[in-house]
């Protein structure tokens, strides 16, 4: 069977960047329903019609990944607005509420005066390699289907 829309397709992946240095190695295949936004456009797009067995290098521009880093999603944050005995260090998270809703933002970097946050996505402007390799490829529930993503067992909506 080959993946297609609808498919259940299940992979092992090694995902680098541009010089080949490892970001993250899967440790066990990663599943996900095809056709449903459920992993990045470039990657999905690049597993289309392969089936098991098959081992493929692709490589996954900005924008068809994580998206093009966004400027105005970096923010310089007087320390001020954080409580006074916070331990605030670069590479912490926070979720903010913006217009748009919820945000995600890690802290860059901290000065005496400011805290400077990044709500880009941590991969965001990065050219992506993934060595993947499909391991398992079936056709979806109609419950998968119903729902956009796979099902593990149970469980509620």
């Amino acid at each position: 069977m080959k993946i297609a829309l609808g498919s259940v397709a299940s992979f092992n992946y090694h995902l680098k960047d541009v010089d080949g240095n490892t970001i993250e190695k899967s440790e066990q295949p990663l599943e996900y329903l095809h056709g449903y936004n459920n992993i990045i456009p470039g990657l999905e797009n690049a597993l289309l019609n392969l089936q098991v067995g098959d081992a493929k290098s692709v490589t996954v521009q900005p924008e068809d990944g994580y998206g093009l880093l966004e400027e105005d999603l970096i923010s310089n944050v007087p320390k001020s607005n954080f409580p006074p005995d916070a331990e605030i260090v670069a590479g912490m998270q926070f979720q903010t509420m913006t217009e748009e809703g919820p945000l995600v933002v890690t802290v860059v970097e901290v000065t005496d005066t400011e805290v400077i946050v990044d709500g880009n996505h941590p991969m965001a402007g990065q050219t992506l390699v993934f060595d993947i390799e499909i391991t398992g490829v079936r056709q979806a529930t109609e419950q998968e289907l119903e729902h956009g993503h796979i099902h593990h067992g149970g469980h509620d909506h």
